[in-house]
């Protein structure tokens, strides 16, 4: 829950560089069986047999919810591990992506459930909490197209405190122990739905945000497209000018060499008859 995801299925399993970058090649390279993600099939097996020690001999054996209470604070543990070892070591495959998630998801909502069924931890306080995950899980999906929402400090903080206050509903605690542990709950509780809020208000934001730039993107494409292509006026005027200018020049040529023809024509046509009067009267004489 409180780190980047350990991720998925990858190559050679070359052995990657403390601290790099995450990149397509680092995420070609991490092998499927990398400390990260086995940290991750550990806390997904731990999932199961905290349930069984939890409901061992009915449910209320403080040896057996002790040995419960260990598993439960065995998989917090490599919640904190796996995601810091994936990104330091470069050991982030898509495994991971989908893997790790389910397993903050199973852990916590194991033990609320759990400690609900047995009567120690009111339903509407795992209400509460499940309902803010699974909101936030589908958020997330929602908003992923257009940004993905970073773990602030609040949720880490959140985290924490959901982790601590179920952690002490599974040891049997009596007295101010007891106390302790049920304001411990309630400030995870105000944690779950302030960091909830803020993760929605992020998200619109965001989301807001990413189709205000698709807009702008599309309005700047559609001017270049304009400006390359020239406006409609614009080519409208090109074109009459070009027909002028080849109508005008076709019209000057032809109507010229036309008339010089008719003139010629004309000339030839004067002056055959007074051609042939003259010599008419040269041979009358």
């Amino acid at each position: 829950m409180t780190g980047a995801p350990a991720s998925a299925v990858g190559g050679s399993g070359a052995k990657p560089v403390r601290g790099g970058k995450l990149g397509t090649a680092a995420v070609n390279q991490a092998s499927l069986w990398n400390i990260a993600n086995i940290l991750t099939m550990v806390r997904l097996l731990l999932v199961p047999g905290f349930v069984l020690l939890l409901f061992h001999n009915g449910g209320y054996d403080p040896v057996w919810r002790s040995f419960a209470w260990a598993a439960f604070a065995i998989a917090m543990i490599t919640d904190l591990f796996d995601g810091h070892l994936a990104r330091a070591y470069n050991l982030v495959t898509d495994f991971g992506k989908i893997a790790d998630p389910i397993a903050d998801k199973a852990i916590m909502g194991a033990a609320l459930i759990s400690l609900s069924i047995l009567g120690d931890l009111p339903w509407w306080i795992t209400g509460v909490i499940l309902a803010r995950e699974l909101g936030i899980t589908l958020m997330r999906f929602w908003v992923i197209r257009h940004a993905v929402i970073p773990a602030s400090r609040g949720g880490k903080l959140k985290t924490l405190a959901q982790g601590t206050a179920a952690g002490m509903y599974v040891l049997v605690l009596t007295g101010p122990l007891a106390t302790l542990r049920f304001w411990m709950m309630m400030v995870a509780v105000v944690l779950t739905v302030v960091t909830g809020l803020d993760y929605v208000r992020q998200a619109v934001v965001l989301r807001r945000r990413s189709l205000a730039a698709e807009r702008a993107a599309v309005g700047r494409t559609a001017e270049a497209l304009n400006e390359a292509a020239g406006s409609p006026g614009a080519v409208a005027a090109d074109a009459g000018a070009s027909g002028a200018t080849d109508a005008g020049a076709a019209g000057v040529t032809d109507t010229g060499v036309s008339g010089a023809a008719v003139r010629v024509s004309g000339g030839s046509t004067a002056v055959e008859p007074a051609v042939r009067a003259r010599d008419g009267a040269e041979a009358e004489r």
